[in-house]
């Protein structure tokens, strides 16, 4: 299948200008011609909008979205709307030099910047880009006064970009600001511009080269924008060292998407550092359909929901990854995101043809993380687990996850912080002391789940999806903030919205005051298992420190030797779970022994590392 980038039919390819013609036609009944903007239905992730109960909205980056697909599909029908759509946004910029959101825009129409809470510097990136592709390919139609505008609005956007001048670790806006900025250098003839854009490429290559990935890792959302930013900026640049830089980039982001999709499932595997959903949406669906040429098809061609930035943008897979979208195979992949050698942070994913396992090492639990997602295959649909912590429904960003993994097992802990955030990860920080009337874990299975079941077991409960068997076991339980503290800890299963909760409570009741500061004891520690691939012994030991700390590792090899190598020291071997568990009596807290089972001849080794978590609530690490 030939995709065609642009408008020129021929080689029996997809015309993406037909796609393009399409996409806009369906998007007139939203056109509010009064306002001159794209409406849309109000949706929040619950900061920096004040908007509660707002029921439609005119976004002004999605405006000048489609204002330059409006543009680009070439219909003379089209253009004034267009131009009405590019004068409106422009005017809803900061323009004044004395305020610190000088060349940014709020979200929407509807809520002035100096009403959020706060203002989003992204959106001089986000609505900066749109107008310097605009400007690029359509300047020559513009009215003289609206190019002027046009002009003078992408500046200011610059401006801002370089004055706020984030760094490569934030991986979406470093190359939207380059592209912002080093394409409005070379068509404005701004050298400032160019050579800022240049520099800020060449950091965020140089740096994700180092660790050989983005910051923002293996993220179906942020990597899908990469991908398309640095397309973009490959298509529109005239410099060679651009092209170069990004061709590379590009070639490693393929190279990893390629690498983490799954085919029996046809979901892009975790651990995910940011997400919105957990199964792919449309529009990742299509992107990916778009891209491959067909290689991994989710739509007939004509039905396929294509995105009016997707024109003229040169997005492609290298044809040397194209066998990842299609064939099914085992592999693991382990990457180092951040730190030096096996105690950095790292991220490990084990593929086989019926599902995949991916966790992180250490992760907050913020609602865009997957720290551990599995995905299955349920008779040819697709099924997921995950793993939340939720304070009152939402979920609680300052629980933190630490894990071991090795092929289909894993072992991973909980604790939690004092000074991170409740909803977000620092723009509502708690001080480690909540109100709350509801706070659990919960391992959440959802997708396709006819004849998916969970049973719950002695020590956890065990989900079969397909022909696949997980098995989840508590190791170790301690929350001291229970109003019942001879209630044991153990899980419950609910079925809601679709979805199996399996849930461990550890507080439900009135609406209360939980203080993790004066907390004498809250970690946990459990084991998730695939059956079929059970090859280690994953009995944990468990060690106090002298600081009071709970050192988690594997816990036996064959033989009976003890574990060795456990993150920061070697395991003492006297101290186990038994002791960990004298403890949490002595202070009259609830907790469940980590027992050492003789797996027998079946048991290979152990895990090796380990990791350590705070009996009592600590600040941040």
């Amino acid at each position: 299948m030939i995709v065609k980038d642009n408008g020129l039919p021929g080689g029996g390819g997809v015309d993406q200008r037909q796609l393009l013609i399409h996409k806009m036609s369906g998007l007139e009944s939203r056109y509010d011609p009064v306002i001159c903007m794209l409406r849309s239905p109000f949706s929040s992730p619950g900061y920096h909008t004040t908007l509660k109960q707002a029921e439609f909205i005119h976004s002004t980056r999605d405006s000048l979205s489609y204002a330059l697909g409006l543009l680009d599909t070439g219909l003379a029908g089209y253009e004034q709307r267009a131009f009405d759509v590019i004068r409106q946004v422009i005017s809803l910029q900061d323009t004044n030099p004395a305020h610190d959101t000088c060349g940014i825009w709020s979200w929407f129409y509807e809520e002035p910047l100096d009403q959020m809470a706060p203002p989003d510097w992204n959106w001089a990136d986000f609505c900066g880009s749109r107008l310097v592709q605009a400007l690029a390919r359509h300047g020559h139609r513009f009215p003289d006064d609206l190019r002027e505008a046009a002009v003078l609005s992408i500046e200011y956007a610059c401006e801002a970009i370089i004055r706020r001048n984030v760094g490569p670790d934030y991986t979406n806006i470093a190359i939207i600001g380059a592209f912002v900025t080093r394409i409005a250098g070379e068509k404005l003839g701004r050298r400032d511009y160019a050579d800022y854009g240049l520099e800020r490429l060449r950091r965020l290559h140089a740096h994700t080269l180092k660790y050989g990935a983005f910051q923002e890792y293996n993220s179906p959302v942020y990597t899908y924008i990469a991908i398309l930013e640095l397309s973009k900026l490959q298509s529109e640049t005239t410099d060679s060292r651009v092209k170069a830089w990004t061709g590379e980039l590009l070639e490693l982001t393929w190279r990893s998407v390629a690498g983490y999709y799954h085919p029996a499932t046809a979901q892009w595997s975790g651990p995910h550092s940011r997400c919105y959903g957990v199964l792919l949406e449309d529009q990742s669906k299509a992107f990916l359909q778009l891209a491959t040429g067909g290689a991994v098809m989710f739509f007939p061609w004509e039905e396929l929901p294509y995105e009016e930035e997707w024109y003229m943008s040169g997005i492609h897979c290298p044809p040397t990854y194209l066998d990842g979208f299609k064939v099914r195979d085992t592999k693991e992949i382990r990457q180092r995101l951040e730190g030096e050698g096996h105690d950095g942070k790292w991220a490990v994913t084990y593929m086989t043809p019926q599902w995949s396992m991916g966790s992180f090492t250490c992760s907050d639990m913020w609602n865009q993380r997957r720290p551990l997602l599995i995905y299955a295959d349920n008779h040819g649909q697709p099924a997921y687990i995950r793993l939340r912590c939720l304070h009152d429904g939402y979920d609680y960003c300052s629980a933190r996850f630490q894990s071991l993994q090795e092929g289909g097992d894993v072992l991973f802990g909980i604790d939690f912080i004092t000074d991170g955030g409740d909803t977000h990860p620092n723009l509502d920080r708690t001080s480690g002391v909540i109100a709350a009337s509801d706070l659990r874990l919960r391992l959440e299975v959802g997708g396709g789940l006819e004849g998916v079941t969970s049973v719950l077991t002695e020590k956890g409960a065990v989900i079969t999806i397909g022909e696949t068997e997980f098995e989840l076991t508590t190791r170790f339980a301690a929350f001291s903030g229970q109003t019942d503290a001879g209630k044991r800890l153990g899980w419950e299963v609910h079925q809601e919205d679709g979805r199996i909760n399996i849930d461990m409570i550890l507080y439900a009741g009135p609406r209360r005051s939980l203080d993790f500061t004066s907390m004498q004891q809250a970690a946990l520690v459990f084991s998730l298992t695939v059956q079929e691939e059970r090859r280690i012994d994953l009995s944990p030991l468990l060690e106090l420190t002298d600081e009071g700390r709970l050192r988690v590792s594997g816990g036996l090899e064959r033989g009976g030797s003890r574990a060795q190598g456990v993150a920061g020291g070697t395991a003492a071997g006297a101290k186990r779970a038994d002791e960990a568990n004298k403890v949490n009596k002595a202070n009259e807290v609830n907790a469940v022994n980590a027992e050492e089972e003789d797996r027998g001849p079946g048991s290979v080794k152990s895990m090796r590392g380990g990791f350590v978590l705070n009996l009592r609530p600590a600040p941040g690490e």
